[in-house]
């Protein structure tokens, strides 16, 4: 490591990236908890994770800034395991996950996020803000006039606090305003206390508790994989957001290998696996977080709070918890989206608000994304086929056609290309197909290409392919079924 990049990473501006990473900790402390009961676990099992995962990815990790911890896209693939089987199959399943997530990252192939356009992107951004406050609903609806008083206070510290200071990030200072307001006036709201058991010691290290047998393997396997699969796209898609908010690059690969090193530790500490956690992030974003100390400093709080300050975070109301997630999510959502929907084109406006659909419906974000793609691709695939034209020229004696072919022949334009060439005006006379400026990507282009060649041959018309770049003479060179092309 270069000692400029270790200088930015852990010792530029300490305080603030401490205060930043201290913001995202109360950030994460009502999800964890909520997602652990998703999962069906305690809520120290998802506390614990986020300690673990937050300490080691602070230091194996390839996007400094990014907070990484239990998540709730994670718990929805782990409940239906827990629920069959119970937590050591969890813990086992969270093993041979981060195993795979760093196979993943060695093999490079963090590549894959250039295949995720910037419509999906958005649309997973907006869509996750808009998860983040449905999950606020439940502490809103049905609480009493104390309960949207205390988060009316809470919004509006947060929001007004700036003004007066930015030494402290304003979601600090509303919980310490309505901590003491709760306590101090002895008020009857919900407090994090009453959200579930919070730890009362350290993690401890434990091999999972399961028979090390085909069977348990045939058990965990599909679970380890959604898992790794579901961590590995939201952290790249979180890495990215944080690429664009901080206008800096990451390393994808090691983001994956070190996110397999997190939840590997995780699991062998008692915790869930986790990915990362895009809310939390940009709070550590917004109030200063660029470095690799926020990350670390966020996890390690949360430990902290949890078990040697548990008496004072238990009296903490949620209400103050619910405020920051609320301001989380209306930060989250790119509204700038909403104005140039009408600007952009109409199928990158689509794809984003499929992603959106999807996401939200199903609350899964790994469906939602992978949607998104299938319809970039689509479309994409669509409109480079559109791009394809072939013009006719006769010469000056009648005697010869010559078809020019200009753009990219692929599965997708091949049968355009063969409806272009009209055998009944070609009787008679001979015919050159010019592909001086065409290319022929896959063996239905190539097919494509010979069935011309073979319909004007069995109507005795004379056939000459000429300006054949090289890659596309390669490939028919290597192909079998196309015996015509290799005559001409």
């Amino acid at each position: 490591m270069h000692v400029s990049s270790l200088r930015r990473d852990w010792f530029s501006n300490p305080t603030r990236e401490m205060l930043a990473g201290a913001v995202a900790t109360f950030a994460l402390i009502p999800e964890v908890i909520a997602f652990s009961f998703v999962a069906g676990v305690d809520p120290q099992v998802g506390l614990f994770a986020s300690f673990v995962i937050g300490i080691v990815i602070a230091f194996t990790g390839g996007r400094p800034a990014m907070i990484s911890a239990a998540a709730g896209s994670v718990a929805l693939v782990a409940a239906p395991l827990v629920s069959s089987h119970g937590l050591p199959y969890l813990f086992a399943a969270g093993l041979l996950a981060g195993i795979i997530q760093i196979v993943f990252g060695l093999l490079r192939l963090g590549v894959l996020m250039r295949f995720v356009s910037k419509s999906v992107r958005t649309g997973f951004v907006n869509a996750l803000a808009i998860l983040i406050f449905g999950a606020q609903l439940p502490h809103i609806i049905g609480g009493d006039w104390i309960a949207y008083a205390m988060l009316a206070a809470g919004l509006a510290v947060i929001y007004i606090a700036p003004r007066i200071t930015t030494a402290i990030p304003s979601p600090l200072i509303c919980i310490l305003l309505l901590t003491v307001a709760s306590v101090g006036l002895q008020l009857p709201v919900l407090t994090v206390a009453d959200l579930g058991k919070l730890p009362d010691s350290l993690p401890v290290f434990a091999w999972p508790q399961v028979p090390l047998t085909l069977e348990t393997l045939r058990i965990i396997a599909g679970p380890a994989l959604a898992i790794a699969m579901v961590g590995l796209l939201e952290s790249m898609m979180t890495a990215s957001v944080v690429d664009d908010l901080t206008d800096t690059t990451s390393d994808k690969n090691r983001e994956c290998a070190g996110l397999g090193i997190a939840n590997t530790a995780a699991s062998l500490f008692g915790g869930i696996a986790g990915c990362g956690m895009i809310g939390q992030t940009v709070s550590n974003v917004k109030y200063g977080g660029r470095g690799r100390l926020s990350t670390l400093f966020a996890g390690a709080l949360l430990l902290i709070l949890m078990v040697l300050l548990k008496p004072w975070v238990s009296q903490v109301p949620v209400a103050a918890l619910v405020a920051i997630m609320v301001m989380v999510s209306i930060d989250t959502f790119d509204w700038s989206s909403v104005k140039t929907m009408v600007v952009h084109p109409k199928t990158s406006s689509i794809v984003m608000l499929a992603t959106v659909v999807v996401t939200v419906f199903t609350a899964n974000l790994a469906l939602g994304v992978t949607v998104g793609v299938l319809l970039s691709g689509v479309f994409f695939t669509f409109k480079v086929a559109r791009l394809l034209s072939i013009r006719k020229q006769t010469d000056e004696a009648g005697e010869r056609i010559v078809y020019h072919v200009a753009g990219q022949v692929f599965f997708a334009s091949a049968d355009v290309f063969i409806d272009a060439f009209d055998i009944a005006d070609a009787e008679g006379m001979a015919v050159t197909i010019d592909l001086t400026h065409a290319h022929f990507w896959d063996i239905t282009a190539v097919a494509a290409l010979d069935r011309v060649v073979q319909r004007f041959k069995a109507h005795d018309v004379a056939v000459e392919v000429i300006g054949l770049n090289e890659a596309s003479a390669t490939l028919i060179g290597r192909l079998d079924n196309a015996p015509s092309l290799k005559e001409v």
